[in-house]
Parts: structure tokens; sequence; C-alpha cells
């Protein structure tokens, strides 16, 4: 039976991922190799480059021709696994942050857990990929910047206060739209979480997503497969129902929806809170998606007197501090 198990992995490692265009072998890429005797059957978990039905179905016939023609077995069983990009270590916690609507909040609440964590003691990393609207470098006071590379053609992030951040700000001229379409973008998220060089000991990255489910969420998840989603919402129907319909894209695709925050819950006058966007929506868009509301945020000038972000010795920085918390525990 060895004998067998060893020469159909010298076979297997033969075969190729046209999603890298290396062989298994060369890609170290059978995590588990077995044989039932009993069902005559041989079992896999292979990890490739991209994980979609055009390549994972190349592999496979390549690997059933091996097993079942070459050595008469009758069943094969072959899970895929995708890898990470080099770039990004597998013990980096992935959140993206994601929302039905623009106007939500959804960029001031990922800087806002960007500096959250970072109290924590963990380190960042904050991607904007927010790519029509990227606006991360104006809330964390960056300015337009050339980013440095290196002879491989690979970037740098930009540090802020401990932060390690990309934005599609820095990649085009200021103030001008950007017109891409799905190829194009799926390049900028290549640069993101492929050509950029980011730290080896970071934690935790946050991913501000465009609102909606448009090309890139779905892109997103050929890149990390294992990362996990929040959706921002506002109490007002409106902001609620689209998110309802921008998390229910997410589970079609397989993406995992650890919890809701509402924004703009309430605003605080004398002590009396007072519901200006309604009530109600967070709660709607939990209870839909059968997730749990995590947080609800209000509307509140930083004490500091900084435009967005708020002090950990603040009440809503101490909110923020909370959900990070919770967060974490779920990533």
């Amino acid at each position: 039976m060895n004998d067998t198990l060893q020469e159909i992995r010298k076979k297997l490692e033969a075969v190729v991922d046209p999603s890298r265009a290396k062989t298994l072998g060369e890609t170290e890429a059978i995590k588990h190799l077995g044989i039932d005797a009993e069902q005559s059957s041989v079992l896999m978990i292979v990890e490739v480059g991209v994980k979609n039905n055009e390549f994972t179905a190349q592999i496979t016939r390549q690997i059933a021709k091996i097993v079942k023609l070459e050595h008469g077995f009758k069943g094969l069983t072959v899970e895929y696994q995708q890898k990470r990009p080099d770039a990004i270590v597998k013990t980096v916690k992935v959140l993206l942050v994601a929302s039905g609507k623009g106007g939500v909040g959804k960029s001031t609440v990922s800087a806002n857990l960007a500096y959250a964590f970072t109290s924590l003691g963990k380190k960042v990393a904050l991607v904007d990929a927010d790519i029509y609207g990227a606006n991360l470098p104006k809330i964390l006071d960056i300015d337009a910047v050339e980013l440095d590379g290196d002879d491989q053609g690979k970037i740098f992030p930009i540090e802020k206060d401990g932060i390690e951040v990309v934005s599609t700000a820095f990649l085009m001229d200021s103030d001008k739209a950007l017109m891409w379409r799905g190829p194009m973008l799926g390049k900028l998220l290549k640069v993101f979480f492929e050509d950029t060089r980011w730290s080896k000991d970071i934690d935790v990255m946050i991913v501000d997503l465009p609102p909606g489910t448009g090309d890139v969420m779905m892109d997103v998840g050929s890149f990390i497969r294992d990362a996990k989603i929040v959706l921002v919402t506002t109490p007002h129907p409106s902001a609620s129902h689209i998110a309802i319909k921008a998390g229910f894209g997410a589970l079609e695709l397989k993406q995992d929806i650890i919890g809701v925050i509402e924004n703009m819950s309430y605003y605080e006058i004398d002590g009396k809170r007072h519901a200006i966007f309604g009530e109600g929506g967070g709660k709607a868009v939990a209870e839909k998606l059968a997730v749990p509301l995590i947080g609800q945020l209000p509307i509140m000038r930083p004490e500091s007197g900084h435009h967005s972000i708020y002090k950990s010795t603040e009440y809503v920085g101490m909110l923020y501090l909370n959900l990070a918390r919770k967060l974490f525990a779920k990533l």
C-alpha cells in the first residue's frame, strides 16, 4: 500500500496547477493524500493559487487520469484550498468592512477600528479598496504621496501612527475619478494583496471595500478565502434595506459575515438620546442575515478636535475598543 501511495504521489507531483503555471510538486501543493482500500478510493487535499471552477476542473482531470485510468481506483475525492498571497502570512487575520450603500461611515469605521486594534497591541494593515471613493488618506490626514518600490516592482505601504496603509488614492492623480472595470480592478487588488511589501508581523488586515456587491467584493475572495466580513449600516431603512441585499450577496459568494455594526445610531444631548436617523436598522440587518449586531456607534464629534478619529480614552473610542475585542475573537 505504501509503495502504491508513493508511486501515485510521485506522478501527482507532476500535475500542473494552471493558476500558478507550476507543478503540484514545485509548490508543495499536495497537503494530504490517502487511500481508502475498502472503497477503492483516493482522498486528496490540494492547495491551489486561485480556486475557481475552470482551474480546479483542469487539475481534477489530470489527477483522475492518474488515479483511475493508470491505477484502477474507482473513486476520487479532491478538496481544494486556496493559497494566501505570499505577501500576507497565514497568521494575519483579515477583516473586510462592507456596506450596502455609500455614506454610512464605512471608511471612518475602518480607520477607527485600525486605531482600536493598535491600542490593543496589534500590528495593523489598512487597505483602502474602496476603488471609486478612496478617502482613507483624507480620514488619516495622509498627504498625497508617491509610493516607494523595490527592484522587483513591489511597493511599500505608508505608515501612519504605526498603521501600514495602501490606497487607490496613492496610485492615481488627485481629484481624478477612477473609470476602471472588471479585469483592471482585479489587477489593482493584486497590487494590494500580492505586490505590497507588508511587514511580516502584521496581526490584523482591515480591508475597506466599496459599497455594494460589485467586482471588488467578488474578486477579494479569490485572493483571501478565509477573510471575514463585518457589515456597516445606519438605523435608517434605506441603508439597512440595501445592507441586507449586500449581506445576501456576500453569502452567495460563500463569504463569512461575522456581525453588523450600526453607525450613526443616535445623537446625545444632555444625556438624552435622539434617533435622528430612525431606529432598528442594524437589528433588522442582523436578524435577516442571522448574525449578531455587535455594536452601535453614536454621532459624536471627536473630543480631540480631529475630524474623524477618536482617541481610546474618549467615550466613542472606548466603544471602538470593545468592538475591536469582539471582532478579534471572531476572526
